[in-house]
C-alpha cells in the first residue's frame, strides 16, 4: 500500500482528534495485519469505491470510547450506549471526509460510503492486493485504532500516476 494514500488518513486523524478531543495526537504503533482484523472495542467501517476501494476501521477499546464520548457530550457519562457508538461513526466520518478531500485534490474520484457499526469480532482479511494497514493514534482520552485497506481499483494513467507515486 502506497503511502500517498495512507498519509492523507494519518493527517486527517491528527486534525480530527487534536482538534475535536482539545489535546495533542501522536502516532503509536504502526503495523501490517495479515490475518483477519480483530476489534477492540467500539467500532466504525467506512467503505471506499471507485479509482481507490477498500474499507477504514475505526476502532476504540470500550473505556476510550466511553471518554471520547463523554468529551464530545460534555457530560461525565454519556447518556446512552448509543450516544457512544454514534460517536464513533461521526470521528469515522470526519476523518475519513477531511481524507478524501486530499485525495479528491489529487485528481482520484471515488465514493465514500457512511459509517456502519462494526460488531462482528473479526473483520475482513487482507488480499494480495489489499494490505491493511493498522496505526494506532495515541491520545490523552486513550488509544483510537484505524485499519486502513486500500487498493487502486483501475490502472492509473497520467496526473493520478503521478500522484500514485508510480
Amino acid at each position: 500500500m502506497k503511502m500517498k494514500l495512507i498519509q492523507p488518513f494519518i493527517n486527517a486523524a491528527d486534525a480530527v482528534l487534536a482538534q475535536g478531543l482539545q489535546s495533542p495526537m501522536s502516532i503509536g504503533n504502526l503495523s501490517m495485519e495479515q490475518e483477519a482484523y480483530r476489534r477492540k472495542g467500539v467500532a466504525a467501517l467506512v467503505a471506499i469505491t471507485g479509482d481507490i476501494e477498500g474499507r477504514i476501521v475505526f476502532d476504540l477499546d470500550p473505556e476510550t470510547a466511553l471518554r471520547v464520548a463523554s468529551h464530545f457530550a460534555g457530560a461525565d457519562l454519556p447518556e446512552s450506549d448509543d450516544l457512544v457508538r454514534e460517536t464513533v461513526c461521526e470521528l469515522a466520518n470526519q476523518v475519513t471526509g477531511n481524507a478524501v478531500t486530499t485525495l479528491n485534490d489529487q485528481g482520484f474520484h471515488f465514493r465514500v460510503h457512511p459509517p456502519v457499526l462494526h460488531t462482528s469480532e473479526h473483520g475482513p482479511i487482507s488480499t494480495e492486493d489489499t494490505e491493511a494497514l493498522v496505526i494506532c493514534c495515541e491520545t490523552d482520552r486513550g488509544s483510537v485504532f484505524m485499519n486502513i485497506a486500500l487498493r487502486y481499483n483501475v490502472p492509473l494513467s497520467g496526473d493520478l500516476a503521478a500522484a500514485a507515486g508510480e
